[in-house]
């Protein structure tokens, strides 16, 4: 490696930064998790919609925003550890859970 990439921090895009710097480059951009989110969006309205569309708990859910994302930047930890990103073969690890994988060069950490 010549040089090393580093994608400065702007608004609250963090995720796309870490996983940027982590790849060393420009893989991903806010439309590119945006679009990941909306997919977990739909898999998680689907998995609710299996109890019943008629349930309260339903209803509530669908009034509820997103949890994937918000209009700050706030990707979930479920896009980062979406199946775009190990496509990538980026595998995302926890601070102190690292049994198997603990010898892997490179982690991202939540904060």
């Amino acid at each position: 490696m010549e040089s090393i990439f580093h994608e400065k921090q702007e608004g609250s895009l963090c995720a796309q930064h870490c996983l940027n710097n982590l790849l060393q480059g420009e893989y991903f951009s806010p439309v590119e998790l945006s679009s990941i989110a909306e997919q977990l969006d739909e898999e998680e309205r689907m998995r609710m919609a299996e109890g019943g569309v008629q349930t309260e708990e339903y209803r509530t859910f669908l009034q509820q925003p997103s949890g994937n994302m918000d209009d700050s930047g706030f990707f979930s930890i479920q896009v980062r550890h979406s199946k775009a990103v190990q496509k990538l073969w980026v595998f995302c690890f926890r601070m102190g859970g690292l049994s198997k994988q603990s010898k892997s060069s490179q982690f991202l950490k939540e904060r």
